[in-house]
């Protein structure tokens, strides 16, 4: 059955894709005519170097700082850039404060906060572990890499899947800034700006700000509930950054950057799916909701980095000092739904009442890298570092009760969670020949957790029960007497990439590369509704193989590979399920193959086109792992009858009513992925009026390990339109501006333990810009 319906896929893909084949066509026929104007040179550090993509091994794109605004003036967060890469997918069920990254359908749904992720989020050359703090906004940045594939070697552990890269514009030597302002419907204000100053000739400060707000657009029809209006958000990052650039031996940079976010937390909506489809509730609207819950999320970051470079002759060192703080707080009504209760099953019910919330009252991260690196232009290249890492943070976790008088706490947990790790690591290239060069690279980790469940408390029925789970566990002795309270993990490991690439001809190079990573252990804490947990490291081995061309003298870019990784001991998340549990699990393996394509193109001297497109093919590989399935009211209350699931199951399920879910895809990983824009320009009076669209396309997804009809998540397509004009010397800009255009409204997420509730995408907005240069 699941072989058919793979078959099927194939058939719809191939189907999809002829149209892109037959536009590439297109590109192509057009470059003739672009006769003087050649594509921009894209320079990366994907290996700690400056270097032009094109001599990179391995695959990597890029987003411009033109580009983000593009994406920024809607007011969206960092889940607006999924799709606008290939095989690149960013969810999150907190909302804008906690984005969960994909690279090639390779990432983690864990919503707790302390989860890991095998996607690490770079900025400014500091790792941002918690993923709390992979929420920092991205704004006057100089570029935005996605590096797919293990990075282990020079990026460490927990990036088996790749590494998404934020390079900030640095402060330079020129008197410069700009200011953009952006109003849209839901009154949407996107306001940023920078300001760079010159101190004095070896010395500039670069200051940047953002803020974004948007009015609450979702009503709440139940009028006792203590959230009345939702979805509105004030999100505002600051940062800045002082230079000193003595001279060509030592340079000095220092960053200070902090955000403050107050809004609303991710919107759970009851009961919006149709049972037996994927479809939305006849007579859905997104504009209304009916909570009795409270909804709100609120969170302060606060970091610093320093980076200083020493001339050594032939060798530069390199010395990277981080620190990073959180503090946060989200609470929202997870069964998504107000009185009348229906406690019998099927459509319309809401087995239990549910509302949660998780803070991080108390953080620090603190990270230290050296790096030595040869600087002479030499046929051997090399670099060597040590690095080291720490932090330490404690977690809270309310329950409420929200069909009591005044919404009471009836649970509470504290955890605390220590993570220390230093690594050792090197790297070396070599020229063979001016057509072929080698590189290779080792790192050996060592990563140390420690965790303990540090009070405890709870009075509700779930925690006195007998049955589910056996015996109360209504204080931290109770919950104790069930199984350990602490954890302790200790990881060694080594990884290493080989890769090299080969000039077929002057603009033409092939490439292979090699290359594995890891992600240390996890822990999830003994609650009320499941014992700890403890996932062991997983590895991904991955090899890849592609070509990279420039065309038509520079005016086409066409980037092509194929991979294939096997992640053994992959650590999984069993979410929800009918025991409400958050579980960490080991599988033998996944493995995943694909491609990618990326090309952009000047067609004419008025045209400039890009596409981008992923194709991946993920598969879980256990014989025996089963995870519960959606919740039915009779596992929770015991009610007789022949229970009733939320949602309709299509893997087999054991004798113990768990799915089994040996060959599903990875959750939340679409086959497809799809990005194309389009820009025109022509001189109009003095100055230059152009017209661009974007569109990103995914394929369907699966919420859960297990798969269901209702919580597949149907394929999504958003476009946007922007029309402006620049003049003064590209001085101004005035632009009109539209995002999710058509109005595609997708459940992109799912609760599957209470009822069929979910969440959803951004809806369509317009909007209008004004940008100013100095």
């Amino acid at each position: 059955m699941k072989h058919s319906r793979q078959s099927l896929h194939l058939r719809r893909t191939a189907g999809r894709l002829r149209p892109v084949a037959a536009a590439a066509l297109a590109l192509v026929s057009g470059l003739a005519a672009a006769q003087q104007q050649t594509l921009e040179a894209v320079t990366v550090t994907a290996e700690r170097r400056n270097e032009n993509i094109q001599d990179v091994p391995s695959s990597i794109s890029t987003i411009n700082n033109e580009y983000l605004d593009v994406i920024n003036t809607g007011g969206q967060d960092l889940r607006g850039l999924s799709g606008r890469v290939p095989s690149l997918n960013i969810e999150s069920s907190f909302g804008r404060a906690f984005p969960r990254f994909y690279i090639r359908g390779y990432g983690n749904t864990d919503f707790r906060l302390n989860a890991s992720q095998p996607v690490s989020l770079v900025y400014d050359e500091v790792v941002q572990e918690n993923p709390i703090l992979k929420g920092f906004p991205a704004f006057d940045l100089d570029r935005i890499e996605v590096l797919r594939g293990p990075q282990g070697t020079l990026f460490g552990r927990n990036t088996p899947a790749g590494v998404v890269k934020f390079e900030s514009a640095r402060p330079s030597n020129k008197r410069e800034g700009y200011g953009s302002l952006s109003i849209g419907t839901m009154k949407t204000i996107n306001a940023e700006g920078a300001l760079n100053l010159p101190t004095s000739e070896t010395t500039a400060l670069r200051l940047s700000v953002l803020n974004q707000t948007r009015d609450d657009w979702v009503k709440n029809n139940f009028d006792a509930g203590p959230t009345q209006d939702l979805e509105g958000y004030r999100d505002t990052a600051l940062r800045a950054q002082y230079l000193w650039q003595r001279d060509k031996d030592f340079s000095a940079l220092a960053n200070v950057h902090l955000r403050d976010f107050d809004g609303s937390a991710r919107l759970f909506r009851a009961n919006i799916i149709q049972p037996g489809t994927n479809d939305f509730v006849p007579g859905f609207n997104e504009h209304v909701v009916e909570y009795d819950g409270v909804n709100k999320s609120e969170l302060k970051n606060v970091g610093a980095n320093l980076r200083l470079r020493f001339g050594l002759g032939d060798m530069a060192l390199h010395s990277i000092t981080g620190f990073e703080q959180v503090d946060t707080f989200s609470r929202g009504d997870i069964d998504g739904g107000a009185p009348p209760y229906v406690f019998s099953g099927g459509a319309g019910s809401i087995p239990f009442l549910s509302e949660t919330a998780d803070g991080i009252p108390k953080h620090r991260q603190v990270t230290q890298e050296f790096r030595l690196e040869s600087t002479t232009k030499t046929a051997l290249g090399w670099q060597a570092g040590a690095y080291l890492f720490h932090e330490d943070y404690d977690i809270e976790s309310f329950s409420y009760n929200s069909s009591a008088a005044g919404n009471p706490q009836d649970a509470y947990q504290k955890v605390h969670q220590r993570n220390n790790a230093w690594a050792l690591f090197g790297a070396l290239s070599y020229e063979l020949s001016p057509q072929a060069q080698v590189r290779a690279g080792a790192r050996y980790t060592r990563d140390k957790k420690n965790f303990k469940v540090t009070d405890y408390n709870c009075s509700t029925f779930n925690c006195a029960t007998t049955t589910n789970p056996p015996g109360p566990r209504t204080t931290l002795a109770e919950l104790g007497s069930f199984g350990p309270l602490a954890a302790a993990t200790s990881d060694g490991k080594f990884n290493w990439d080989l890769s090299g690439t080969y000039a077929v001809a002057p603009a033409t190079k092939l490439y292979a590369r090699i290359a594995t990573g890891f992600r240390g252990s996890s822990v999830q804490g003994a609650g009320q509704f499941n014992d700890q947990s403890v996932a062991t490291p997983e590895t991904n081995t991955s090899v890849e193989a592609g070509v990279k061309t420039e065309l038509f003298g520079g005016r086409a870019r066409v980037n092509f590979g194929v991979f294939h990784y096997t992640v053994k001991d992959l650590q999984l998340t069993a979410v929800g399920g009918a025991g409400n549990a958050n579980i960490l699990l080991n599988a033998d393996k996944a493995v995943g193959q694909g491609f990618e394509l990326d090309a952009q193109a000047l067609l004419s001297d008025q045209w400039m086109a890009s596409i981008g497109l992923g194709y991946n093919d993920t598969k879980i590989k256990d014989a025996n792992l089963a995870v519960s399935p959606c919740g039915t009211t009779q596992y929770l209350f015991g009610q007789p009858g022949a229970p009733r699931p939320n949602c309709t199951v299509l893997d087999p399920v054991d004798a113990n009513g768990k799915a089994l879910i040996d060959g599903n895809p990875l959750p939340q990983a679409p086959k497809t992925t799809l990005n194309f824009t389009l820009k025109y320009t022509q001189p109009v009076a003095s100055g230059e009026f152009y017209a661009l669209t974007d569109w990103t396309y995914r394929s369907k997804i699966n919420f859960f390990l297990y798969e269901s009809t209702e919580f597949t998540g149907k394929p999504l397509t958003e476009g946007g339109v922007r029309l402006g004009y620049i003049w003064g010397n590209g001085k101004y800009e005035a632009a009109l501006f539209g995002r999710n255009i058509t109005n595609q409204i997708r459940i992109v997420g799912g609760i599957d333990f209470d009822n069929l509730t979910g969440f959803i995408n951004e809806p369509r907005m317009w909007g209008a810009q004004f940008r100013a240069s100095f």
